[in-house]
This record gives C-alpha cells, sequence and structure tokens, in this order.
C-alpha cells in the first residue's frame, strides 16, 4: 500500500503531541491547531450563507409564489413553481417523511463529527455546503405541515423534464459533487494526499 503524502503546511499526526525531540515546537503546535480552527470556520461560514439563501428563498416562495401560476425564468425550460415535496427527490417515497429526517440528522451528526480533524480548504467547503444543505431541508421537516418531523420541503426550481428542487439540494449536490473529486484526487479531510 503506497504511502500518503501530506500537503504542506498541515500537521503529521494533528492529534499527536509535538515535542522538541521530535523538531515539533510548541509553535508547530499553535500553527497547527489554528489552520485546524480557520478550516472549521471556513466549513461554518459555508454552511451559514447555503442555510440562510435556503431559508430566505423559501420564505419568498412561499409568500409570493404559492398558490400562483408559475414564473418563466428562460421560457419554459427554467421556472420558478411552489411546491411541496414530503418525499426525496424526483417525489420518490413520499410515505417515508421520518426516515428522511433521520437521514438528515444523521448527515449533519457525521459532518460535525468529522469537522473535528478537519485540516483541508476544499473539504471544508464541501462539507459546509453538505451542512447546510441538510439543515435547509431538515428546517422544513420539522417546522412545516403536516406536522413535526413529517414536514414536506417547499421546492421551486423547475427545470424541463426534470425534478423540482430546492438551493438546500443544490448544496448538497454540489457539496456531493465535490467530496468525490477530492477522493478521486486522493486527498482526505485530514490534509494528507494519497499517491494511489
Amino acid at each position: 500500500m503506497a504511502e500518503a503524502e501530506r500537503i504542506i503546511g498541515t500537521p503529521d499526526n494533528p492529534e499527536a503531541e509535538h515535542t522538541d525531540e521530535g523538531g515539533s515546537t510548541a509553535a508547530d503546535a499553535a500553527v497547527n491547531a489554528g489552520t485546524g480552527k480557520r478550516k472549521i470556520l471556513a466549513l461554518v461560514g459555508v454552511a451559514v450563507v447555503a442555510y440562510l439563501l435556503d431559508l430566505v428563498s423559501k420564505l419568498i416562495v412561499v409568500a409570493k409564489l404559492e398558490h400562483q401560476p408559475p414564473i418563466d425564468i428562460i421560457g419554459d425550460w427554467l421556472q420558478f413553481r411552489a411546491l411541496r415535496n414530503p418525499g426525496a427527490a424526483f417525489g420518490f417515497g413520499e410515505a417515508f417523511t421520518v426516515i428522511f429526517t433521520i437521514i438528515a440528522a444523521g448527515v449533519i451528526v457525521v459532518v460535525i463529527r468529522l469537522a473535528r480533524k478537519l485540516y483541508s480548504l476544499p473539504w471544508a467547503i464541501a462539507l459546509g455546503l453538505l451542512l447546510g444543505g441538510a439543515l435547509g431541508n431538515l428546517t422544513d421537516r420539522i417546522f412545516r405541515a403536516p406536522g413535526v418531523f413529517e414536514g414536506a420541503v417547499v421546492d421551486f426550481i423547475a427545470p424541463k423534464h426534470f425534478a423540482v428542487f430546492n438551493l438546500a439540494d443544490s448544496a448538497i449536490v454540489c457539496g456531493g459533487i465535490l467530496i468525490v473529486i477530492l477522493s478521486f484526487k486522493g486527498l482526505d479531510p485530514d490534509g494528507t494526499v494519497h499517491k494511489d
């Protein structure tokens, strides 16, 4: 198995104690801790922006577009059309709303756990998108009708011949695509790069 290469500026082992004998200093530990904190701040910043954009867009859609005819954005190729979706993407699984709520909560827990060992800015962005999107849709599941943990998600972006979705879905998909790209490049959340 090929050895992992470390990106310059990231710690060899974020959890290891640094000693003067090994060539590491207290200053190195402080720099590494600062780097990790900056990545977590980036993750939180991306998540907050994604969440707020989703929340504000849904508030506008519910107030202005629900029970109204669709708005053509690019002819009939792209419309804004309010839709309440109790299921997953493409309208599947409408009877499993509670399960989708649990999955969204699980994604949030996993992202928070990964954040503790985060030393990669691209991973911080990807995880921030996932976290913001999951929180956006989870907010709908908890607070919208018909009830707590059974709420229907507000979707409104309607491309022709495609599913209607929202900004939270977009953030989740973009975060997922970025994670796949980073994985293929061999970049791990802790900053290590694998040659293979």
